[in-house]
């Protein structure tokens, strides 16, 4: 049998220049798996540990190089001689071995680069295609293939800008193209479209961490609205019909002391009344079809009075409050506080651990979306197949910058290699699975 016959790390650069890593791993057999791991400047407090070298005489403390050792020195070891196809327990073993209920003596970063590369090693030995790997090796019983929709940042603030807004993120989900190719061609067309307008209306059309525009000079948080619907319709396109509104406000940026700082409009709000703020979005535009992050990540009373007002009316997703962690779901689930999750792998730290949070939310029928990392992203697309291979509804990044549109290109290359049999997830992934 193929055994694993090499693990390597190495420190790279991320798409916000500082470090990331990078592990291979080879098999008796030469095949080879590679992956890169992302990871967020705007992040969870409950995220799996990322650990940095904090050695000020290297990239200002952000060097990868403890992590980097980690996988050499005490993964690699534990795992040399192994089979490859022993997924869960090979994570297990990595957890095990790391002691900690954050991964904060190996590294979330350190641990997940092992566990990615080693699926892709396996996948590249058995010659499947990364997501029907996934399916294979988790047993996932997923009848046939449907493919995300993009859900599109296009206009950014908080930590990922400066001088825009003080929410981080207004995004577009086509939903009305009969393929993935469709639409991303929507999605990056209405993204061109308000380029222009931008430049019409005296902003600066410079992008953010993510690729979406920053414009500076927005007047309230409510600005990007009507600049978004006017690209959408410049852009040949109906509002509600081929293209939704997704919003990710990241409140838990801005929430100190039990208030949320809205410091673009001089308001300092309850939880009540935040929660009043975004239901008078939704209700004042109802092509809004998905609200992340809208109250703190521990604000838990909060959540389950914002979905039991608005969750028939949009996907109230978790992300900061769930950090793809199967017992922050759960809990989630037993108070009812979300109808949705956001998926990222390094949020949890393993394949194993994001494939089961992706099956828990499924089983309990709430959609998935897998995302990209807003501050070091990399050119792997490893969450473009986990996307495909768990049924998620979309695929959340960026519409420009490499490390951004490498992921759309992949998905529209797997549409290729599925031969047409896959379609778009649609308006009924905001229902049910």
């Amino acid at each position: 049998m193929t055994k694993i016959k090499e693990i390597k790390a190495r420190e790279i650069l991320s798409s916000g220049s500082v470090p990331t890593l990078e592990v291979k791993v080879t098999l008796s057999s030469t095949r080879e798996g590679i992956a890169s791991v992302p990871f967020g400047s705007s992040a969870g407090s409950h995220e799996a540990f990322m650990l940095l070298d904090k050695d000020p005489s290297r990239f200002m403390g952000k060097g990868m190089l403890k992590a980097v050792a980690n996988v050499n020195e005490k993964i690699a070891p534990e795992l040399i001689g192994r089979e490859p196809y022993d997924q869960r327990g090979i994570d297990q073993l990595i957890i095990e071995l790391d002691g900690t209920e954050n991964k904060s003596n190996l590294g979330g970063n350190a641990i997940l680069g092992v566990s990615l590369a080693v699926a892709r090693a396996a996948s590249n030995e058995k010659m499947m295609p990364f997501y029907e790997y996934i399916r294979d090796v988790f047993g996932l019983h997923i009848q046939g293939w449907r493919l995300p929709n993009p859900m599109m940042v296009i206009i950014e603030g908080g930590k990922h800008a400066n001088n825009s807004t003080d929410l981080q993120e207004y995004m577009i989900s086509p939903i009305g193209g009969e393929s993935a190719r469709k639409n991303v061609r929507i999605g990056i067309e209405t993204y061109l479209a308000l380029k222009k307008i931008l430049k019409e209306k005296g902003y600066n059309t410079t992008v953010g961490n993510e690729g979406a525009f920053a414009p500076s000079g927005l007047e309230t948080n409510e600005s990007p609205f009507p600049l978004i619907i006017e690209a959408v319709e410049k852009a040949g396109y109906k509002l509600g019909e081929d293209v939704g509104i997704s919003l990710d406000p990241a409140v838990s940026e801005i929430y100190e002391d039990g208030h949320y700082t809205l410091e673009k409009e001089g308001k300092n709000l309850t939880s009540q009344e935040m929660i009043d703020y975004f239901v008078n979005w939704v209700e004042k535009y109802p092509d809004i079809i998905v609200l992340e992050d809208p109250l703190d990540e521990d604000d838990w009373d909060s959540w389950v009075k914002i979905t039991q007002r608005i969750g028939n009316k949009v996907a109230v997703m978790g992300d900061d409050l769930t950090v793809t962690n199967p017992k922050r779901l759960q809990k989630a689930i037993d108070l009812k506080a979300i109808n949705s999750i956001l998926i990222k792998l390094n949020q949890i730290g393993s394949l194993t651990e994001c494939v089961d949070c992706c099956m828990l939310a499924r089983k309990h029928g709430m959609m998935t979306v897998v995302s990209h990392r807003g501050g070091g992203e990399t050119n792997d697309t490893s969450m473009v197949d986990l996307a495909v291979a768990v049924g998620s509804g979309f695929i959340k990044v960026g519409p420009s910058r490499g490390e951004r549109t490498c992921k759309y290109n992949r998905l529209m290359e797997i549409e290729e290699e599925l031969g047409g049999e896959s379609r778009p997830t649609g308006k009924e992934y905001m229902k049910t699975i």
